[in-house]
């Protein structure tokens, strides 16, 4: 049978310390032992299911990590305060001074800035590549490399990487590749294409009440043992602990993502089409017009389709300005940063979530000033929704594409 990843979380099964349907909430920062001896074997890493500081780790994060490797068919996952505090971590876990990391150059811009601007004063530098160009990543890669980085969706042009193949090119140069799945929870599972590390801002569709900041790293054993390392994991040292609270929260909105993740995309898609039909520049993955439709369709799990996010370019940025003002007048949704909300939520990412990515850069990846990314919430009667869409892009009179270019 496939691997399914919602299957994995509803398995899951915890009982709370009085016999609760939920895990109880560890809501302490650290933890006694009946015995000294215990402190130092714990110190020491050699005593399973004992609990020392919460920056070590707590019951909360450790149900929320179990539950997450899960999901991702990993061995083991720890959680972290942000999706950033993940990324950072593993980059500084793997990479040592004069090592080189090749990414792709589509990819979150506070990833893309940690990459650019703050890696380099370790002495890690950075190659940015399409990574749609499985011909320029192998050109990238030199004797010290060590990360091959890519979102399996990039945020914001949506571009889907070849997990499969650029698993492979990882193996064969032995390095590793690190995936960033926040756009597609459950519809990819990197792990079972090849990919060696697996990233989540948890912060997004998992947790799905924009109420939360946090992330996840899932991999095997041995490296987030090293991650937890008292002595030199990233983790433990530059102290991204997730809160006990909010770890509890997010594993009670785990265990609706499947059901989201399937409307997110119904929605989405049902947009997507109608849009595409209007003559609108639209870019979504499950649309035949996309570059990579096929890719995506071999490496995704179909019950949970082409994912929530969409883009559009509107042709200016004071067009998209407009459209997106007015959506939000209109209650269509939320000029906002971020994702995964039960509401719409639409920014320019020109000038917002990419914007630590140069000008001259943007272009040149096809990033232009009127594109709007679009978190398509879990609206019932999306037909509606569409119809007054329609009303507001009309009423901004919208970029609209020739037959040629469709």
């Amino acid at each position: 049978m496939k691997f399914n990843p919602a299957d994995k979380i509803q398995d899951l099964q915890y009982f709370g310390e009085f016999g609760g349907v939920n895990p109880s909430i560890s809501d302490s920062s650290t933890y006694t032992f009946l015995a000294a001896k215990s402190m130092i074997d714990t110190f020491e890493g050699n005593l399973e299911g004992c609990y020392l500081y919460s920056r070590h780790t707590s019951p909360s994060n450790l149900y929320l990590g179990q539950a997450l490797a899960a999901m991702e068919g990993t061995e083991s996952a720890n959680v972290s305060a942000s999706g950033m505090g993940s990324i950072s971590s593993v980059i500084l876990q793997l990479c040592s001074q004069g090592d080189h990391i090749i990414s792709s150059r589509t990819i979150y811009g506070g990833t893309y800035a940690f990459l650019k601007n703050f890696t380099p004063k370790f002495g890690i530098s950075n190659s940015f590549v399409d990574i749609t160009d499985l011909a320029k990543v192998e050109a990238s890669i030199n004797d010290k490399t060590k990360i091959l980085y890519c979102e399996s969706v990039s945020n914001p042009l949506l571009e889907v990487a070849d997990i499969v193949k650029l698993g492979k090119l990882a193996k064969k140069y032995n390095l590793a590749l690190v995936v960033d799945n926040t756009f597609s929870p459950l519809q990819i599972s990197p792990a079972s294409l090849g990919a060696d590390v697996v990233i989540h801002s948890l912060t997004k569709f998992i947790n799905g009440t924009s109420d939360t900041v946090g992330g996840v790293i899932c991999g095997t054993g041995e490296f987030i043992d090293s991650l937890r390392n008292v002595n030199d994991g990233a983790s433990m040292l530059l102290g991204p602990v997730m809160d006990s609270l909010r770890s509890a929260s997010v594993l009670k909105n785990l265990r609706t993502l499947h059901i989201r993740m399937k409307k997110h995309s119904e929605n989405a898609l049902y947009l997507a089409k109608r849009f595409e039909e209007d003559g609108y520049k639209v870019m979504y993955p499950g649309l035949k017009s996309h570059p990579q439709h096929a890719l995506y369709k071999s490496i995704y799990n179909p019950e949970y389709g082409y994912g929530g996010l969409l883009t559009l370019d509107a042709g200016s940025l004071e067009k998209a300005d407009d459209l997106m003002e007015l959506m939000q007048e209109r209650n269509l949704g939320y000029l906002a940063v971020s994702l995964g909300f039960y509401k719409t939520l639409f920014n320019a990412p020109g000038t917002a979530t990419s914007s630590e990515i140069p000008q001259e850069e943007q272009k040149q990846m096809g990033l232009t000033d009127g594109l709007i990314r679009f978190s398509i919430g879990l609206d019932n009667n999306i037909e509606r929704t569409y119809a007054e869409m329609k009303e507001c892009m009309e009423k901004i009179n919208i970029l609209k594409v020739t037959p040629v270019e469709m």
